[in-house]
């Protein structure tokens, strides 16, 4: 799974809900020449980042190339089932990428456009956001 390497601090706070939910940053394709953007705002975890991509691989034969535009490195804490209140917080449990929308999720490049939108349709399924395919 993704995870940083190494962070400045060990666990961080939840942040708050904007208003304004859409991306300003990673809106254009910058690498290949298909994109998957994301439609709404969520969390995605590493392991659902994971799993898109291991089946856009899978789809594609491992021909083209493929770009991962997110990284999770914001840490989600949780304590165990059944702790009483107080305590302090509990440990880093998982990583995650802030999505917002209009964030490309990721790009493929080397194959033809029903191959990529078929590969990008699958990936779609494994992720908690709508998402919609699109060309440079």
């Amino acid at each position: 799974m993704l995870a940083p390497k190494k962070t400045k601090y060990r666990k961080s706070h939840k942040g708050r809900r904007l208003k304004r939910d859409f991306s300003t940053t990673k809106t254009k394709i910058a690498f290949g020449t298909f994109g998957l953007k994301a439609q709404s705002a969520k969390w995605i975890t590493s392991r659902q980042i994971e799993s898109a991509r291991r089946t856009i691989t899978h789809e594609l034969k491992r021909k083209g190339k493929v770009w991962i535009r997110i990284f999770p490195d914001k840490p989600v804490t949780s304590k165990s089932a059944e702790v009483p209140m107080g305590g302090g917080k509990g440990a880093v449990d998982h990583y995650v990428a802030v999505v917002r929308s209009g964030m490309i999720l990721f790009e493929i490049s080397g194959v033809t456009e029903e191959q990529a939108r078929e590969a990008m349709r699958l990936a779609s399924y494994k992720l908690p956001v709508k998402c919609k395919f699109i060309v440079k």
